[in-house]
C-alpha cells in the first residue's frame, strides 16, 4: 500500500467506519478509470506565485453576436490581457437555476448558452484554468433532486431529510433564510436541509454514494483541463446534528481525501478553499503537515478574506495600523501552500473574517459606510438566533466613493490605492 492508499484508507474509516473498505474499494476503481488521462499542462510552475494575476470572470461577461461568449472572453484575453494576467477563473458556467450559477443543475455540461468543454480546453491551454466546484448543494431542477423526489435509489439517500421538531439551534451559516425546506416526495411530504436557498439543496456526503460522485466529478474537472478547482461554500459540507456544521472534522477529511486523490491521480491540480470566516478558521483548511515533508494535506491555497475588510477599514479610516500588524503575522504553513490574495470578487464583501481583528464597532461602521453610499448588508444566523453583518452588497469602487457625488480624479486615485495595497502583498 502506498502513502496515498494509507492516507485515503484512514480518512475513509474516519468518514464510514466499518463500511470504509468498501467505499475504498469503489473509489479505488474510479480513480483508475482516471489514471494517466490527465496530463500536467508545461511550462507552468505547479504552484502559483507572486507573479501570477488570475482574472476572475462570468463566462458571458464578453459578448459577440453569433458567438459563444466562452470563445469571445478568449478572444479578448489573448488581445488585451495576454502577458498581464496567467490564470482564469471561470465562475461556474453550467446549467443552473438561480443564484448566478451556483445552483447548478447538471455538473458535468457547459451552459449550451456560454459554449462547449472545448472552449474550456482552449482557455486552458494558454492560461492557468481555475473552475468552481459547488461541491455543497444542487440545483432544485436537477434530475437527482427529481429522483430523490421520486423515491429512487442511489437518490433516495442523496440529500438530508430533517424530522420536524430537531433541534438545530446550534447551526451557523450564512443566511438568515429558513434551514428547512419543505417538498413533496413520493413518500409524502419531507424536511430538506438547505443551507443557502430553498432552491440549493444540500447534499448528504455521510452517504458514501454522493461522495464518491462528486469525487467523479471532481476528477472530470481536472480531465477538462482545471488546474485549480474552487471548494463553493465547502465549510458547511458535512452536517451532524447537535453541532455548530460548520468546519466539522469530517468536512476537513473530505478534503484531505479529494487532495490525496488529486495527488494519485493529477498532483498538479490545487485546491482553493471558499472559506469566508474568520482568519484563524480560514487558515485551517491548509490541513497539517504531511509526513513525507512535501506540504500539508488539505488545500493548496486559501482566499485571504480578511484582507478586503481590514484594507477598506484602513482607507476608511486613513489609519493602517490594524492593517499593517495583521499583515506582518502572515504566514503560510510550509513550502507548497500559498494564500490567494483578492480584495474584491463576484461576491460581497464579507466582514466576518475580520472577527477578531476589528471590534463590532469597526464591522458597524463598515456596514453604514455601505448602506450610505448605495448598498445592502446581508446577516448571518447566529445560533443564539440573533443576527450579525456578514457580507457588503456594494462594488469596491461605490464603497470607496459616493456615487452620489463623484470626485472621478480623487475616486480613481483612492481606487488604484486599495490594489497597491493588494500587490504590496505579493
Amino acid at each position: 500500500m502506498n502513502d496515498s492508499d494509507a492516507r485515503i484508507g484512514a480518512l475513509l474509516a474516519q468518514l464510514f467506519g466499518e463500511d470504509a473498505v468498501g467505499v475504498h474499494r469503489r473509489l479505488e476503481r474510479l480513480t483508475a478509470s482516471y489514471r494517466g488521462r490527465i496530463p500536467a499542462p508545461t511550462g507552468r510552475k505547479s504552484i502559483p506565485s507572486e507573479r501570477d494575476t488570475i482574472l476572475i470572470t462570468y463566462a458571458d461577461q464578453f459578448s459577440t453576436p453569433g458567438e459563444h461568449p466562452l470563445r469571445t472572453l478568449r478572444s479578448f484575453m489573448d488581445e488585451h490581457l495576454a502577458g498581464y494576467v496567467s490564470g482564469v477563473h471561470i465562475l461556474p458556467c453550467f446549467p443552473y437555476s438561480s443564484d448566478d450559477g451556483f445552483s447548478v443543475v447538471d455538473y458535468r455540461r457547459i451552459d449550451p448558452e456560454l459554449g462547449e468543454w472545448e472552449d474550456i480546453a482552449e482557455l486552458g491551454e494558454r492560461y492557468r484554468l481555475m473552475l468552481d466546484f459547488v461541491a455543497n448543494h444542487v440545483s432544485r431542477e436537477s434530475e437527482w433532486f427529481a429522483a430523490f423526489t421520486r423515491g429512487e435509489a442511489p437518490w433516495s439517500d442523496f440529500f438530508i431529510t430533517v424530522s420536524e421538531g430537531e433541534n438545530l439551534s446550534k447551526v451557523v451559516r450564512p443566511r438568515t433564510l429558513p434551514l428547512l425546506t419543505r417538498v413533496d416526495t413520493a413518500k409524502g411530504e419531507r424536511l430538506v436541509w438547505t443551507t443557502f436557498s430553498d432552491d440549493q439543496i444540500d447534499l448528504n456526503y455521510a452517504s458514501p454514494d454522493v461522495l464518491l460522485e462528486m469525487t467523479d466529478i471532481l476528477l472530470h474537472y481536472a480531465l477538462k483541463g482545471a488546474e485549480i478547482v474552487r471548494l463553493d461554500a465547502i465549510a458547511y459540507l458535512w452536517k451532524t446534528i447537535g453541532t455548530s456544521c460548520i468546519h466539522l472534522p469530517q468536512t476537513h477529511a473530505v478534503i484531505k481525501l479529494w487532495r490525496a486523490v488529486l495527488d494519485d491521480v493529477a498532483p498538479h491540480v490545487m485546491l482553493i478553499t471558499e472559506t469566508n470566516v474568520p482568519h484563524e478558521e480560514n487558515i485551517s483548511y491548509f490541513g497539517d503537515p504531511r509526513s513525507d515533508g512535501q506540504g500539508t494535506d488539505e488545500a493548496q491555497m486559501v482566499y485571504n478574506f480578511s484582507l478586503a475588510p481590514l484594507t477598506l477599514h484602513a482607507l476608511l479610516t486613513g489609519d493602517a495600523s490594524v492593517l499593517s500588524g495583521w499583515a506582518s503575522g502572515l504566514r503560510v504553513r510550509t513550502r507548497g501552500s500559498c494564500f490567494f490574495n483578492f480584495i474584491a470578487s463576484h461576491d460581497g464583501i464579507g466582514v466576518t473574517p475580520a472577527k477578531d481583528i476589528l471590534s463590532n464597532a469597526q464591522i458597524a461602521a463598515l456596514a453604514e459606510r455601505t448602506l450610505a453610499n448605495g448598498g445592502l448588508v446581508s446577516h448571518r444566523a447566529n445560533p443564539d438566533g440573533s443576527a450579525s453583518p456578514y457580507e457588503l452588497n456594494i462594488t469596491l469602487y461605490d464603497f470607496l466613493n459616493d456615487p452620489s457625488n463623484p470626485d472621478p480624479k480623487a475616486d480613481e486615485a483612492l481606487f488604484i490605492a486599495s490594489q497597491a495595497i493588494l500587490l504590496s502583498l505579493a
